[in-house]
């Protein structure tokens, strides 16, 4: 009720404004105690800053830059106080902004992760390897003809900015995949740049100090220090790929405009402004196509970087072995070395960005061979429409993803009958799923249409994660056939969460309801931008964590999830955080109505809503019955079955069940098919159905490619030994 005189409205006001103060009072009360090192740093600048009236009296115009400035000019001297006093003061009243707010922020995230302790040693020994560092290695270069050298031993420093970002780098390691590796690559590259273009003497201090500080990081934590290569998703790569040409366009324009004199030398800007402007916009242009995993980009930034590359590791030869032969007249025909090295070094980690990720860029532009990819583009149109409109199994959804090729079976007036999905890896033909067609007789002339084609190419042919009816049609073909995965179905119309054997689905239906974790079912590309950064984000998690890269073949990822035909369902909270994501590919009835749905990409957060997997499942095969499907398959786990223990197994069988064992602690194949047993699914055979022994060990290399196309044998032993060293026993 309110009060006609206004008096209840002006104590409402106080009380609502005593309380605010008392919130903010609190909130700044805990970021203190939460980063008292931090506090105490800028304090410190801050006072001595007023004491000493630096704060607008210049401190290097001044005697004092002598006493209390630190650099080998002030070791040399005998002032060995000056790493300490220096670390709290600014050369200018200007830079004592960036230095303070760079200090506070630097060191209050670094101190928010590592803790106060930690975070001290951190920054202290960083700030003292930089500074101390940089006077050991300049102390023999400054009696050398180098004239960086000699110029950067006789200035003196200060500030803790070397000590900030050391702490950095060792906070690095409490980060995720792939927020740890994009921070540690912008740290690196930011340090190496400067250094390289700008080499003044903090630029040699914050290199140092980084350097240190990653290496640092891990013993703070306790764990050592384990040098492996990124190990990124498609969309990572891609997104790596596009900043690196970015930054080799931005880095050539900033020379251009701003020419620097840095340990490699001097710049100059008489290079030609069209000429860098052009290189600029061709790096723009690549990194926008490698963004989108366009393959013709990557071959054109692939040929392109390399050229370049050669190209200026001759002319650097040629103008330092004999500089006087560059030009006529005394005019050199090249800017300067400098710009020489910046090139070489760009277009090298362009290459080498390629060459990694090289997996990740496999999209097709309509320019590229335009009548052989339209007609594939048009094969899959036309396998899609096939599937609707003659249904398939649990598995054919799989078959129609980009990565596929399709092999249309048509009558004599072109009209197509049905369709075999297939990749060929090392000359082998991989069949991915039962072949669709009107019925069970059409379906069999496709595959032996299929077969025929392949081998008239001198291919091998297989068929992979297929059901009953293939092993059946090979086996009246002479062909030799073993079980790779049992699928789990769940049957809808009679699924109810009643009895003992469904406590655990129920108790994560509960949980969700009590922790405001509901379950959202949709198509991801129409989800708000928020919930997609998120999903993505997941996925890196999942993926950094791995020793390995992003699995392909009959295993999504986000990408795939994106389809318009693809459902995906989301654990979300009241914060609108996801805590968890399924996509569900659709199983097709002939008429082109979804009867069913089979599971694809499985992925959680890893300190969200324990249950939260159990949770979608549940809520999945809810939603699906409530909408009339008939069944739901949780997929069957490659590799999970593989591997038999008698004597005759097959070799095939071993081998895959070798693979399926070096794989298990990194993807929890035969983990995934336990948990699958929570809800007491009914199992099918998946089969593998192969032409004779011979074909043997070539399948098994073509399937590992399959699945793992980025990686190379040597990648899955160093992956397996790592697991072995981190699930070994301490003692």
């Amino acid at each position: 009720m309110g009060c006609a005189d206004g008096k209840g409205t002006d104590v409402t006001s106080d009380v609502t404004s005593d309380d605010t103060d008392e919130a903010v009072a609190a909130r700044a009360g805990r970021i203190a105690r939460a980063v008292p090192f931090t506090i105490g740093v800028v304090a410190l600048m801050v006072a001595i800053g007023i004491a000493t009236q630096t704060l607008w009296d210049p401190l290097e115009d001044r005697s004092l830059l002598g006493t209390v400035a630190y650099g080998l000019p002030a070791f040399q001297d005998g002032r060995w106080w000056t790493p300490l006093t220096g670390a709290f003061f600014a050369l200018t009243p200007a830079q004592y902004l960036p230095v303070a707010a760079g200090a506070a922020v630097l060191l209050g995230w670094s101190e928010w992760r590592l803790g106060t302790r930690r975070v001290a040693v951190a920054a202290v020994s960083a700030h003292l390897v930089g500074v101390l560092g940089a006077a050991f290695v300049l102390l023999p270069l400054s009696s050398t003809s180098w004239g960086w050298a000699q110029r950067t031993a006789e200035a003196l420093d200060t500030g803790f900015s070397a000590g900030a970002l050391g702490a950095v780098a060792a906070a690095t390691v409490t980060l995720r995949p792939p927020w740890r590796g994009r921070l540690r690559l912008l740290l690196s590259l930011y340090v190496v740049l400067s250094f390289l273009y700008i080499g003044v003497l903090w630029d040699l201090e914050h290199l140092l100090a980084v350097g240190f500080g990653l290496a640092l990081g891990p013993f703070l934590v306790g764990r050592r220090p384990v040098l492996t290569g990124a190990r990124f998703s498609r969309h990572e790569w891609r997104m790596v790929a596009f900043t690196a040409f970015l930054i080799a366009a931005a880095v050539r324009l900033l020379l251009y405009f701003v020419p620097s004199d840095g340990p490699l030398g001097a710049t100059t800007s008489d290079s030609n402004a069209i000429t860098v402007l052009v290189g600029a916009a061709v790096s723009v242009l690549l990194a926008n196509g490698l963004r989108r995993g366009s393959r013709r980009a990557w071959y054109l930034a692939g040929a392109l970087s390399t050229l370049s590359l050669l190209a200026a590791v001759v002319v650097l030869w040629v103008e330092i072995a004999a500089p006087d032969q560059l030009g006529s007249g005394g005019t050199v025909v090249v800017s300067s070395v400098p710009e020489l090295v910046v090139d070489i070094v760009l277009w090298a980690l362009q290459i080498l960005v390629l060459v990694l990720g090289r997996a990740a860029f496999r999209a097709r532009t309509s320019r590229r061979g335009r009548r052989a990819v339209l007609a594939e583009m048009n094969d899959r149109d036309t396998a899609i429409a096939l599937l609707k409109t003659h249904g398939g199994t649990t598995m054919s959804w799989m078959g129609t993803w980009e990565a596929n090729r399709w092999f249309v079976r048509r009558d004599a007036s072109g009209e197509p009958l049905g369709y075999v999905a297939f990749q060929v890896h090392r000359g082998v033909a991989i069949a991915l799923g039962d072949a669709v067609a009107a019925d069970e007789a059409g379906r069999s002339a496709v595959l032996d249409a299929f077969v025929e084609a392949q081998e008239a190419q001198g291919l091998v042919v297989c068929f992979f994660s297929v059901t009953g009816e293939v092993e059946r049609w090979g086996g009246a073909r002479g062909y030799r056939d073993l079980v790779v995965a049992e699928e789990a179905i769940i049957d809808l119309p009679t699924l109810e969460f009643k009895g003992k054997q469904w406590q655990s689905v129920r108790t994560a239906l509960n949980r969700a309801g009590k922790e405001g974790i509901t379950y959202r079912e949709g198509r991801l590309a129409d989800m708000p931008r928020g919930i997609l950064t998120q999903v993505r984000a997941i996925s890196e998690l999942w993926v950094g964590d791995k020793g390995l890269p992003e699995m392909a073949f009959t295993l999504g990822g986000v990408d795939e999830a994106l389809d318009p035909d693809t459902v995906v369902g989301l654990a979300i909270d009241a914060d609108a955080t996801v805590h968890g994501v399924t996509s569900w590919l659709p199983v097709y009835a002939a008429g082109g109505r979804p009867h069913g749905w089979t599971l694809d990409v499985m992925r959680r957060l890893p300190d969200g809503f324990r249950p939260v997997t159990e949770f979608l499942i549940a809520s999945a095969c809810l939603s699906f019955k409530e909408q009339g499907a008939d069944l739901v398959s949780l997929s069957g786990a490659p590799l999970a079955h593989a591997g038999g223990d008698t004597a005759d197994s097959e070799p095939l069988d071993r081998l895959l069940g070798a693979l399926g064992e070096a794989l298990e602690p990194l993807y929890g194949f035969r983990s995934l098919e336990s948990f699958k047993q929570k809800f007491s699914p009914r199992g099918e055979a998946v089969y593998l159905v192969f032409p004779d022994e011979a074909a043997l060990p070539r399948i098994g290399l073509a399937l590992t490619s399959a699945y793992l196309p980025g990686a190379s044998m040597r990648d899955l032993a160093a992956a397996g030994l790592k697991t072995i060293r981190e699930d070994a026993p301490s003692h």
